[in-house]
């Protein structure tokens, strides 16, 4: 027993070296970078150890110097800082290398300095052997630019103008024009009122009012509306209101529009609008024009479109060639198309352009609006239109003047039949109920409106009075006309007994 505890000691002593070994290996074998922190140790404490070094000679310089002469260092601490400093140089060597190569500045502009960089350039700059006064005989001298010296030219001659002149001289023609067009327009209109001054003192009392002046009496003048349009206002004659004459003549004071006239020709026109009585006229739309204007007048204004028609064949039953007429009855047109009213239809038929004669006259169709409730205001009109002769014969439109007076008179003493009368009342029944459909959801909803702003009225005043027995009394009634209001609508039946 005593043999085997010494044995047993040895034993440990001996398994001890081998089992520290055993685990020095293991753990390098679990940590890669094991064989890398030794030097990584020494490098850091070579590292500090400089920088000591540094500071230390930095800030006391003679005392390090004292001290190498006391105290030489060791040999090992010597060759230890000789091989750790090869170390570092070999490191700061590496990263050198690693780094890139830094070119030459002058490198980067060398093909500046190249003389075959730039082909044809010595030729186009002069001989290659002249250089200049100054310079390395190496470079080329550069291009000389002479900018010739041009004098100032003065243009004398006329022809250069040419463009300013043709401005001037359309300047010049189209103030002349004006000028000659004004003066033209002004004497027609002047040549026409003294051919017919007479004739219409002898038919109005009054004879070129316009309204705005105070003075009291005829003027026997035309108001000037514009350069081409011309008006004459004529009142103080029995069965009508008054006449208005408006001459609308070609614009010759515009040089653009007689150019423009010339490819599409126009003519100077006469409009006599005569206003009647209420009680000189019955009722009955007829309409006597060319054919052009038959068409253009049917399509834009509202009498002829509602209660006229185109007859057929107008020229052979009336005997009024190169006419078309619109008529509602054709009694009508058989009393108003007089032997004397077809003469001077035929005679004059180059000068009469249309005699229009309606009892619902409300201008031109407008387009349909569902918030007018209420038809246009009509009126009892006589229109006549007439062409200005071309030669400027105005002596020859006169008796159209005495036409317009005649018709008048006519229309004054003609008085429908019973059937034509029955007839013309049922057409206007017609065009008034259909004006009445058109608008019927339009009065509708106005009619609610009013309704709805007296019943707001009467609330305002039942409260203001602060009656409590009468607010009780109108609620109950409110309540009661809005059950009602609610309530299904019922038809009651009648039936007949057997």
């Amino acid at each position: 027993m005593r043999l085997l505890l010494p044995l047993a000691v040895l034993a440990m002593l001996c398994l001890m070296p081998q089992h520290l070994t055993a685990q020095g290996m293991d753990n390098l074998e679990d940590n890669d970078f094991a064989e890398f922190e030794d030097f990584d140790d020494d490098e850091f404490v070579m590292g500090e150890t400089n920088q000591a070094g540094q500071q230390s000679a930095g800030s006391a310089p003679g005392a390090a110097d004292s001290r190498q002469g006391s105290e030489p260092p060791a040999k090992g601490q010597s060759k230890s800082a000789a091989q750790d400093s090869e170390d570092f140089m070999e490191i700061d060597d590496d990263q050198v290398d690693d780094d890139g190569i830094v070119e030459d500045e002058d490198s980067e502009f060398e093909h500046f300095q190249d003389e075959e960089e730039f082909e044809g350039f010595a030729n186009t700059i002069g001989d290659q052997d002249e250089v200049r006064q100054g310079e390395p005989v190496g470079k080329h001298a550069e291009p000389k630019l002479t900018i010739p010296k041009v004098p100032i030219h003065f243009r004398t001659h006329w022809d250069s103008y040419w463009m300013e002149m043709l401005m001037l001289a359309g300047l010049m023609a189209y103030f002349a024009n004006y000028l000659v067009g004004n003066k033209k327009n002004s004497a027609i209109a002047n040549q026409w009122l003294s051919l017919h001054r007479s004739l219409l003192e002898d038919n109005f009392a009054l004879v070129g009012d316009d309204g705005k002046k105070e003075t009291e009496g005829s003027t026997f003048s035309f108001n000037k509306e514009s350069e081409s349009v011309y008006t004459l206002w004529c009142s103080g004659r029995t069965c009508c209101e008054g006449m208005l004459v408006e001459l609308k003549m070609i614009k010759r004071q515009d040089l653009v529009s007689l150019i423009a006239g010339i490819m599409k020709p126009v003519q100077d026109q006469l409009h006599i609008k005569v206003e009647l009585s209420p009680d000189s006229m019955d009722n009955f739309v007829l309409c006597v024009a060319s054919r052009k204007q038959a068409t253009k007048m049917f399509k834009e204004l509202n009498d002829l479109n509602k209660f006229c028609c185109l007859v057929s064949k107008a020229d052979e039953k009336y005997g009024i060639p190169g006419f078309a007429l619109l008529s509602e009855i054709a009694e009508v047109s058989a009393s108003i198309l007089d032997g004397r009213v077809v003469a001077a239809l035929n005679k004059y038929s180059h000068l009469i352009d249309y005699i229009h004669l309606s009892d619902q006259y409300s201008g031109p169709i407008q387009q349909e609006d569902p918030n007018q409730l209420k038809r246009p205001e009509v009126k009892r009109i006589l229109h006549c239109g007439f062409n200005v002769p071309v030669k400027g014969d105005l002596e020859e439109m006169k008796p159209l003047l005495i036409l317009v007076f005649y018709l008048m008179d006519r229309v004054r003493r003609y008085k429908l039949s019973k059937e034509a009368k029955a007839k013309s009342d049922k057409n206007r029944a017609a065009v008034e109920e259909e004006f009445m459909k058109s608008t019927h959801q339009a009065r509708a909803e106005a009619a609610a409106l009013r309704r709805e702003e007296k019943r707001k009225a009467e609330k305002e005043k039942i409260l203001a009075e602060e009656d409590p027995e009468k607010q009780r009394r109108w609620e109950k009634k409110e309540q009661k006309r809005q059950l009602k209001k609610q309530a299904p609508k019922m038809k009651q039946l009648s039936i007949k007994a057997l």
